[in-house]
């Protein structure tokens, strides 16, 4: 068991958005529920890529927003399209690799060549590589690299 996890509220969905997540990542799994007095969930425990979740059902008094999310940061291209197609299902893009899923949980998908390409050591290319991220949704590691380069 971590020291820290993550509670995720919701409003009668963490089954339904624990199975999303678990389904979505690699490395995932559903944990343990507990029933609430009325004989639906209350809570459910899952775990994405070795991070520990609960999810509960606490109803609508609180909703998610941007003041949190969850980073996921993709080795390639390919990952980035990949989590960033599975989670905006339903859901909203956003500006900068930030989306919105179907349950409202804020996300950004950041390719980790991100970092060398904003603190790297030619600060007129990290500053083109920003101003081309400033312009995307999706992040696209290509055109980023294009842009530090000065292309």
């Amino acid at each position: 068991m971590q020291k820290i996890s993550t509670c995720l509220w919701f409003d009668g969905q963490a089954s339904e958005a624990a199975e999303f997540y678990t389904s979505t990542f690699d490395h995932s799994s559903m944990g343990q529920t507990t029933p609430g007095p009325d004989g639906t969930t209350l809570t459910v425990e899952f775990e994405i890529e070795g991070r520990e979740f609960l999810g509960l059902n606490g109803g609508p008094a609180f909703t998610f927003n941007e003041a949190v999310s969850l980073v996921v940061n993709c080795d390639s291209q390919e990952e980035v399209d990949r989590y960033w197609g599975a989670l905006l299902v339903g859901g909203e893009e956003s500006q900068c690799g930030w989306l919105k899923d179907k349950f409202g949980l804020s996300w950004q998908i950041v390719p980790t060549a991100m970092s060398g390409l904003l603190s790297g050591p030619d600060p007129a290319g990290a500053q083109r590589a920003m101003e081309a991220m400033l312009k995307m949704r999706k992040l696209d590691i290509n055109i980023l690299q294009k842009a530090y380069d000065g292309d």
